[in-house]
């Protein structure tokens, strides 16, 4: 088990990036944004044929699952609750998010590819993010974007305004439907699914609760559930999905469970990546 006193050294910041790589539409950014794929992942898409000899991505389509506050430290403690998503995962990062880990911060960090100073928003609130966002470049290159999420949620609010298909609703059960319509659609390149869940019953019941926990399930499950519809569906791609998270939490004593601090409980958390 690895120690929680000790900080993660691959950054959220790659996220951008990698998603860029794997769709073909990587380019010189702005130095503000994060260079470089993440490297493992990189390293497994080579030996997995989803890379050419020369280094050109075969992915044409990507499927980002965002659950929220989700740290490497649960994954530890809850190892077997996990193991359905291991068993379809072949390459698990461990991240570094940024600080504060709150939502609204780390999520522009991960589709930004910027740190908070530089794309903006540096505490828990949520204006539209005027920088060049992922959800800038792709469409400006061609690529078709959804981005599906609860109404009022940070994803919904800092990524307004872009070149994308929004689908917002007021229950996560209607997102996750969306997303599986998308799915059998096939009509986009990359796919955005954001689940609040867990995180909103972790403030409430603690990390550890009995209902925080029966949320986590939920969210491994419909990732499971997701990459079965995608593996059946998408037969004539090649696919890049991620199970990735914004940041970690702790427990608190009001609220019973948080988030917010510089402690590898709140910075650290961790992804799963499924090549398909």
């Amino acid at each position: 088990m690895k120690d929680n006193n000790i900080f993660n050294t691959t950054p959220i910041t790659k996220i951008r990036p990698t998603i860029e790589f794997f769709l073909g539409a990587d380019t010189e950014h702005d130095k503000t944004i994060e260079c470089g794929v993440l490297e493992k992942t990189l390293e497994t898409a080579k030996q997995l044929g989803f890379v050419d000899e020369n280094g050109k991505s075969k992915v044409d389509r990507v499927f980002m699952y965002n659950p929220d506050a989700i740290g490497l430290w649960i994954y530890q403690e809850y190892k077997d609750l996990f193991k359905p998503l291991e068993n379809i995962t072949q390459v698990r990062e461990d991240i570094l998010t940024v600080y504060p880990p709150v939502t609204p911060v780390c999520f522009g960090s991960m589709y930004t590819g910027m740190k908070p100073e530089n794309h903006g928003i540096l505490k828990y609130e949520k204006p539209v993010l005027q920088v060049n966002t992922i959800f800038d470049f792709l469409p400006s290159v061609g690529k078709k974007v959804a981005i599906v999420c609860t109404q009022g949620d940070s994803i919904a609010e800092i990524f307004k305004g872009r070149k994308v298909d929004y689908f917002i609703y007021p229950t996560i059960d209607r997102c996750n439907k969306k997303a599986e319509e998308l799915i059998i659609a096939d009509n986009h390149d990359l796919i955005v699914l954001y689940n609040g869940n867990y995180d909103y019953y972790m403030h409430r019941f603690t990390p550890k609760g009995r209902k925080s926990i029966n949320e986590l399930r939920k969210n491994i499950d419909t990732y499971c559930a997701l990459y079965e519809l995608i593996k059946e569906n998408w037969k004539q791609h090649r696919t890049f999905m991620a199970f990735a998270p914004d940041h970690g939490c702790h427990r608190s004593i009001f609220p019973p469970g948080n988030h917010g601090k510089n402690i590898p409980k709140d910075m650290n958390t961790v992804h799963f990546y499924t090549f398909i």
